[in-house]
């Protein structure tokens, strides 16, 4: 045995010791403890243990509460998408032609046209568009177009949660999203007082960048939080101004930011790799619909849906799971609001497979959102039916190991719980939560589920990690 296990292995007979007794309001001793430090009453905290071979929970408080989940929504849709849809499903995006082509010349438009993927990124673009000079389109005489009329979507508003228009976060579902509506930013510390080297990617045509983000002294601390990005009008387009300071101590950073509505980014990046390519069109690239006597050229296939819930949950995609339950909606057969359709068929979903839905509130299926509730009893529910799923293995895997990746990489780091549980956890202003499984010192899975809905929420993380040990400790179980 290595002298960390052994460390691990004391700590968690230490741990098991001081984690089997309850508190009075029927919680474990350290998660009230931590709660009562954080200034958190009980009655703000629903909280749901279940083994995966167990009948009923070994504990659970609130557990039929609607509570706001925040980005633990996540686990909903990521369910739903899986078993409406299975782990193999795909989306596919066309690129078609209305004319012939001469000499290197298309005497006509060529369409590009969305299927609602995901994960249609710069690097999958310019493969698809190289193979379309490849089949020797060099000058398009007339238009490129571009069709995201795959969804049917409501109208959406970045700026609507929290005020923050430019965040990545905020973008909207979209027929023909690209890169994840994301402008990525590398940030290169210089001598302190100096503007910090800037690469962005990918290219935007039109969108010009003003960079005013200055080398600062000092320790790196949240880097990003003196940060800001405002769109102005430019002579030739939009401008970027990105404004605060970077400490020199933080060296190479990547931030992003996303400028454009996913219709207006895609034209701006379609004009600039197009150009990158040699590729030159007469017309202009605008957004329309591909007629149906369009020509189909060459296709692009997306990752599999198992993977792209690996990168929605690993790393909390709200863009991924608004395109997620807009899909389940137009999969459903919505046609007029496929965000309100794809709600819909996760209830339905979730009804058929005999899971609770007292009080669930769907609105984008990311958990960004004031009003979206489950209930832990859910959430648990869910956990346990994906258990005897055949896609368990890819439900599970797309979770966040504690301590190792994903956004829960910071947790539970220095405990001998560390490695031992998958959970997605989600957080915003008054909500704190996470869900997923831990596997006890005995090798025994759980499911285990908290919820924090308060206005000190956000100092109650010692209180979930403490849950967290304690399942692992004493699987789930009180010492008498």
């Amino acid at each position: 045995m290595t002298a960390r296990r052994l460390v691990r292995a004391c700590a968690g007979l230490l741990l098991a010791v001081l984690l089997g007794s309850a508190s009075a309001a029927g919680l474990p001793a350290p998660v009230q403890q931590a709660l009562d430090a954080a200034h958190v009453p009980a009655d703000s905290v629903a909280v749901w243990v279940q083994a995966v071979d167990a009948p009923k929970p070994q504990l659970q408080r609130n557990g039929e509460r609607p509570m706001n989940p925040a980005s633990v929504m996540k686990i909903v849709t990521a369910f739903a998408a899986l078993d409406r849809l299975g782990p193999a499903f795909t989306w596919t995006t066309r690129v078609a032609s209305d004319g012939p082509v001469a000499a290197g010349v298309l005497d006509g438009n060529l369409y590009l046209t969305g299927g609602a993927d995901p994960m249609l990124s710069h690097e999958r673009l310019e493969r698809l568009l190289r193979q379309v000079r490849a089949l020797g389109i060099t000058t398009v005489r007339g238009d490129i177009v571009l069709d995201g009329s795959a969804l049917a979507l409501p109208p959406h508003d970045p700026a609507a949660f929290d005020g923050r228009a430019l965040r990545p976060y905020n973008s909207g579902a979209y027929g023909l999203l690209m890169h994840f509506n994301t402008l990525q930013l590398r940030l290169v510390p210089a001598t302190e007082g100096q503007l910090v080297g800037l690469a962005p990617y990918p290219s935007l045509t039109g969108v010009d960048i003003d960079n005013r983000i200055r080398t600062a002294p000092g320790p790196c601390g949240v880097w990003y939080g003196n940060l800001e990005a405002a769109l102005e009008a430019g002579p030739t387009g939009s401008r970027l101004v990105l404004s605060g300071s970077l400490p020199a101590s933080c060296g190479q950073r990547d931030w992003a930011t996303a400028p454009l509505s996913p219709e207006a980014f895609g034209r701006a990046l379609i004009t600039a790799l197009w150009a990158e390519l040699g590729g030159k069109v007469e017309g202009a690239v605008r957004s329309g619909v591909t007629p149906g006597s369009a020509a189909t050229l060459v296709t692009e296939t997306s990752p599999p849906l198992a993977e792209v819930v690996h990168e929605m949950n690993k790393w909390s995609s709200n863009v991924i799971a608004r395109q997620l339950l807009a899909t389940l909606g137009r999969e459903s057969g919505a046609s007029l609001d496929m965000v309100a359709g794809g709600a819909e068929a996760l209830r339905a979903r979730l009804d058929a497979d005999g899971v609770a839905t007292a009080g669930l509130v769907i609105e984008n299926g990311s958990g960004l959102s004031r009003i979206e509730r489950v209930s832990a009893r859910t959430l648990a529910e869910i956990l346990l039916a994906a258990w005897r799923r055949p896609f368990m293995p890819e439900f599970m895997a797309a979770l966040p190991i504690a301590g190792e990746d994903g956004t829960a990489r910071g947790r539970l780091n220095d405990s001998p719980a560390r490695g031992y549980a998958h959970i997605k956890t989600g957080s915003i202003n008054g909500v704190k939560s996470f869900a997923g499984y831990v596997l006890d010192r005995n090798g025994r899975r759980h499911a285990v589920v908290m919820l924090v809905n308060h206005a000190e929420a956000g100092a109650t993380q010692a209180a979930q990690d403490a849950l967290l040990e304690w399942v692992w400790a004493t699987g789930g179980t009180p010492e008498k």
